[in-house]
């Protein structure tokens, strides 16, 4: 039996689309649409990014965005300054951490030498050094009138306590104890203030053990949100900033401790030894300050010398003028020349904004947070520019 091959040809071409109408039908089926008159068109155009009502709408919800991360930030504000606290103390005690690991001893076991050598220290001064200031403190305050009366034998000065009675206002307020409670808004205001130091101090400590323990693993998590490619310099320079961030506090100690040991000794030489201990913290505390540190506490020894002898506050001030020159000259320069390169001019304007942005604390991490900043400069924008 024969066939026409136009015919079998035209056969299969009717039933291939036959098949085709199934398969369709049956697509539009499964997704509930059932005749070609439901079909909803070809989709348009993406949305133009470069629209102004797009533009205006996504800016908008950027702006809100940041404006809100900023609000969170500064809401936070005081918790995010107690941990750069203890990033920077646990930086400070790295290389005593170090030291021990250069001899011999595991990470694990240095930190644990260094936690408890810094924390018997702190333990010593509470128990050694609180009550002899505490003491040398009462004694002042019950000292006070007794100096006021010697300023009443100045002309001048009871002119002006007759007109004004500032004299009387003055030991009066001082004798009734109540010239420090006042600072912080009564009995309760301090009681508050000091709960608030307290659990800040405590915060602090455990959050700089904490980094200190995990250092390690704290720098490696930072740099590994480094591109591969640059990893290894994002470390080298990392360990750069933190060894001198460590050099730095190691040697802000080692001046403030000299400058303390110095008061210590030249007071009980000039006849101060009833304070000696308390002015000789006060010295070597303020001392860290950058800049104006030394210069208030050697002011507020020297008015305490005036008070108690003219001669003394003269000795007072030849000493502290001679002794800043030798700090200025002699003993900063060579504690610090392998911690913190830093010109003059940069670390009065670091300090000076640091201050004025965050008190006495950023006062303190301004200057190697400024070696920080130039080291990265010299490392990464100059090097980058001198290869153009």
């Amino acid at each position: 039996m024969s066939h026409d091959p136009d015919a079998v040809e035209a056969d299969r071409v009717t039933s291939a689309e036959e098949q085709q109408e199934r398969a369709e039908h049956h697509d539009h089926e499964s997704v509930g649409i059932f005749t070609p008159a439901d079909d909803l068109g070809e989709p348009g155009a993406p949305f133009s990014r470069r629209n102004p009502f797009y533009i205006g709408f996504v800016g908008a919800l950027g702006a809100l965005l940041a404006w809100f991360l900023f609000q969170a930030v500064v809401g936070i504000g005081s918790v995010l300054l107690l941990v750069v606290v203890a990033l920077f103390l646990a930086a400070g005690l790295n290389p005593a951490v170090e030291f021990f690991e250069r001899r011999g001893l595991r990470r694990s076991w240095s930190v644990g030498v260094v936690i408890v050598a810094a924390l018997g220290a702190v333990a010593l001064f509470v128990v050694a050094i609180v009550p002899v200031i505490t003491d040398q403190v009462a004694s002042l305050t019950a000292n006070v009138p007794g100096w006021l009366d010697q300023l009443q034998e100045n002309q001048k000065v009871r002119d002006l306590n007759d007109e004004y009675g500032i004299i009387k206002k003055i030991e009066d307020y001082v004798a009734d104890g109540d010239f420090i409670s006042g600072l912080f808004g009564g009995a309760l205001g301090l009681g508050l203030q000091v709960l608030s130091v307290l659990f800040n101090a405590f915060i602090v400590i455990v959050l700089t053990l904490y980094f200190l323990a995990s250092l390690e693993i704290t720098k490696g998590a930072f740099y590994d949100l480094a591109p591969a490619s640059r990893r290894e310099r994002v470390t080298k320079l990392g360990d750069r900033v933190i060894r001198n961030i460590g050099g730095y506090v190691s040697g802000a100690f080692i001046v403030a401790s000299a400058a303390g040991v110095s008061s210590l000794v030249f007071l009980f030489a000039v006849g101060l030894g009833e304070y000696a201990v308390a002015l000789a913290f006060v010295v070597a505390l303020l001392d860290v300050i950058p800049m104006i540190g030394a210069t208030i506490g050697a002011v507020i020894v020297t008015a305490i010398a005036f008070a108690t002898d003219i001669q003394t506050g003269v000795i007072c001030i030849i000493f502290y003028v001679v002794y800043q020159q030798v700090e200025n000259y002699v003993i900063y320069p060579r504690v610090m020349k392998r911690s913190v390169d830093v010109p003059g001019a940069v670390t009065v304007i670091a300090a000076l904004i640091g201050a004025a942005l965050l008190g006495v604390v950023g006062a303190l991490l301004a200057i190697p947070t400024a070696a920080a900043i130039l080291l990265i400069l010299r490392e990464v924008v100059v090097k980058r520019q001198d290869q153009r």
